[in-house]
């Protein structure tokens, strides 16, 4: 475009965002309380700036113009004139070029300076004084990109059921930084997730569904910056329809969208879903003093959530400074339109929503009927994805485990601490194990959920590696600038004798049976199990148990680890290929009680001595080994067992119903299968055996 109109025509306004069509580009931005919008533009350099119109409207709230002749490339921003005062939730300042939070490119580079904050930084009236500086040239620009086409990936969607799913959570960056077989060019990319190196290793493990840390347009906090670090996992948006550049091979927004999609494309060409991480909970515009980039100067009291007694103030339900007001209709919308986006356009086949109460919180507190969870359960394209729920958030009553709608799935840290305090020994009953283990059902059995709603995990991106919660008794988070304060303060972990890594091979033995005892629990057990990448090899953060700002070798994958210890990794390749073969092990409805005559699966619990487990066995804690055996509905006898033995020593087990043979053995991954038909077996410590019925001659029953 050579020459700019002098006037914007009306346009249209919807859709919301910039969309370039034969004629021109269209502009469409809500503001509730804005008294003016002018729409900016920017030359190549995104620093000259070559005209401003003011946008017509409002109407519906909708602010918009047409501008004719112009195409995809134009750089842009916004400017909202209203009134600055915090005090009743307004903080329009029209010297800040402000972000479009429908643009799908974001250009420049942001610097922490004072010009971009739209009030007088460290001033003795703290926020109540807008900031009189113009950021016109440094702001970070809009840029106009043409629409895509739908997804690539969008044609060949695995569509695997939520039971016979298995989660593989990893940061896009970290898993391929030090990865053998990765081009230098590719390493800490998406393209390099899809290349043959990366897809060979989760064809290996066995799982199902990739969970992506954020991937959205981030920026890193002032106070990292200042100490030489950056937002590393991503949790701090501002870019919601944009990749985020530092995840990308490419260095062109057009390639890089492109980038994203090849990636999910050829990961569905092998069979593998791609869940995202997506943060609706806050953005990178933190608390009062943060910087007004763009949902702040647009329309601050539509955007978030203000303390109603003050409207200066945040509702801080994120620990991040701010909280999106997601009960807002526009706000709602929104969510919804970059939910749709990311489907249709960039191809991913569900979401995990961090801090998720944030979605439902209304004046009331938390309400599983919010109007965005019924809004989400009516849409027709993101009705028939994945949604992963964190269910808390650092509110009052942020807390929702098991209180999430529908066909929510949700991350169940009560099986995390149950699983690890039982097999670490720090005093959790065989009683609360079980719980765990078969569904929780005291959490998801109502409002016709399933076992499967229970995401099972030890260990994630949030917290310990499990390497080092086998290794570690204290968090070791100095590296990341705030004295030791930041992380779990209270970890279930043992370190077995020496606090971190050790060259004493009983340590490191230890160490290696209690891995592999736990990531057998969570591949075993009713739910949806979730692999944290990296604890199949035995990576460690070396302590670090917040590692949210280390993009180095610290929060990278160590691959290496693998080497000293490939068992683990076979381990899990066998569990998830004995989890497809097995129905029993993936069940997607509720077992039967004993004694129950019906057509559904039941569970018989046994002690060491093979007698029924009595209710004074499952709250005696001076024992903590014992067999659950699964029983189709079909068979007159159980077909599956399971033996648990967390303890320091072997242990010699009566078989009920035998005779059996040894399927998987934790401490040998390697060995074949026994067949063998066998009674009593003698139990390794701190193992998990997967048995199954032998089918043998009669001569061999008692």
């Amino acid at each position: 475009m050579n020459v700019l109109p002098e006037r914007l025509e009306p346009g249209r306004d919807a859709p919301l965002g910039a969309h370039a069509g034969e004629s021109g580009v269209n502009f469409a931005v809500f503001s509730q309380r804005a008294e003016a919008i002018e729409l900016c533009l920017y030359a190549d350099d995104g620093a000259t700036e070559l005209k401003r119109y003011r946008l017509h409207g409002p109407d519906d709230g909708i602010f918009h113009g047409f501008l004719d002749g112009a195409t995809a490339g134009l750089y842009y921003g916004y400017r909202a004139h209203g009134e600055y005062r915090p005090e009743n939730g307004r903080r329009f300042n029209a010297n800040k070029l402000l972000l479009d939070p429908y643009t799908r490119a974001i250009e420049g580079h942001f610097d922490w300076q004072d010009q971009h904050h739209g009030c007088l930084r460290d001033h003795p009236e703290g926020d109540r004084l807008a900031d009189a500086c113009d950021n016109g040239t440094s702001a970070l620009k809009s840029r106009v990109l043409a629409d895509p086409g739908p997804a690539p990936g969008g044609s060949n969607r695995p569509r695997h059921a939520a039971a016979d799913m298995v989660l593989y959570e990893l940061h896009a960056k970290g898993f391929s930084m030090q990865l053998p077989g990765i081009p230098e060019e590719l390493r800490g990319s998406f393209a390099a997730l899809a290349h043959p190196a990366a897809i060979a290793h989760f064809k290996k493990l066995g799982v199902t569904t990739l969970s992506l840390l954020p991937v959205q347009y981030a920026l890193s906090e002032r106070h990292l910056t200042e100490k030489g670090l950056i937002n590393y996992w991503g949790y701090n948006p501002i870019g919601f329809f944009c990749p985020d550049p530092r995840l990308c091979a490419a260095n062109t927004p057009e390639a890089q969208r492109e980038e994203f999609q090849q990636m999910v494309h050829t990961l569905h060409t092998h069979g593998l879903e791609v869940v995202i991480d997506v943060v609706f909970n806050h953005t990178a515009e933190g608390g009062a003093e943060g910087p007004t980039l763009s949902f702040r100067g647009l329309d601050n009291a539509s955007w978030y959530m203000l303390a109603p007694d003050d409207r200066s103030r945040y509702e801080n339900h994120s620990g991040c400074g701010n909280t999106l007001r997601v009960v807002h209709p526009r706000v709602a919308q929104f969510v919804m339109d970059v939910l749709r986006y990311w489907v249709e356009v960039m191809g991913v086949d569900g979401f995990r929503f961090d801090l998720a109460p944030v979605l439902g919180r209304t004046r009331q507190g938390f309400d599983a009927s919010a109007p965005f969870f019924t809004a989400l359960r009516q849409d027709p394209v993101l009705a028939g994805v994945h949604w992963i729920a964190e269910p808390w958030d650092t509110g009052p009553g942020g807390y929702q485990l098991g209180r999430f709608p529908g066909k929510f799935l949700e991350w169940n840290d009560r099986f995390r601490d149950a699983v690890r305090g039982y097999w670490l020994g720090t005093g959790v009953s065989r009683g609360e194990f079980a719980r765990r283990v078969t569904g929780s059902s005291d959490l998801f059995h109502h409002g016709g959920r399933q076992p499967v709603a229970s995401v099972n995990f030890v260990a994630a991106h949030d917290g310990f590696t499990l390497q080092d919660a086998v290794s570690y008794t204290q968090k070791r988070n100095q590296a990341n600038g705030e004295d030791n304060r930041d992380g779990h303060a209270h970890e279930i972990s043992v370190n077995f004798g020496a606090e971190g890594d050790s060259h004493d091979a009983a340590i490191r033995d230890i160490r290696i049976r209690v891995r592999r005892a736990l990531l057998a629990t969570v591949m075993v057990a009713q739910g949806t199990p979730m692999l944290c990448a990296g604890d199949e090899l035995g990576n460690s953060q070396n302590g670090n148990n917040n590692a949210y700002c280390q993009d180095n070798p610290t929060g990278w994958l160590d691959w290496s680890a693998g080497d000293r210890d490939p068992g683990t990794a076979l381990l899990v390749s066998k569990l998830a290929a004995l989890r497809r073969i097995n129905p029993l092990l993936r069940h997607p409805r509720w077992f039967a009680d004993e004694g129950d005559t019906g057509s559904t699966p039941q569970l018989h619990w046994y002690t060491a001595a093979g007698e029924r487990m009595a209710i004074a066995d499952w709250h005696d804690r001076s024992d903590s080994v014992f067999a659950c055996q699964v029983q189709d509905s079909a068979e007159a006898v159980p077909d599956s067992c399971v033996v648990f033995n967390p303890q320091n020593a072997d242990r010699e087990v009566a078989l009920a119903h035998g005779p059996w043979r040894i399927v998987l053995d934790t401490t040998a991954p390697e060995a074949a299968a026994s067949h063998e038909p066998i009674y009593h077996i003698n139990v390794p410590a701190h193992s998990l055996l997967i048995l199954a019925r032998a089918q043998i001659a009669q001569e061999f029953h008692p």
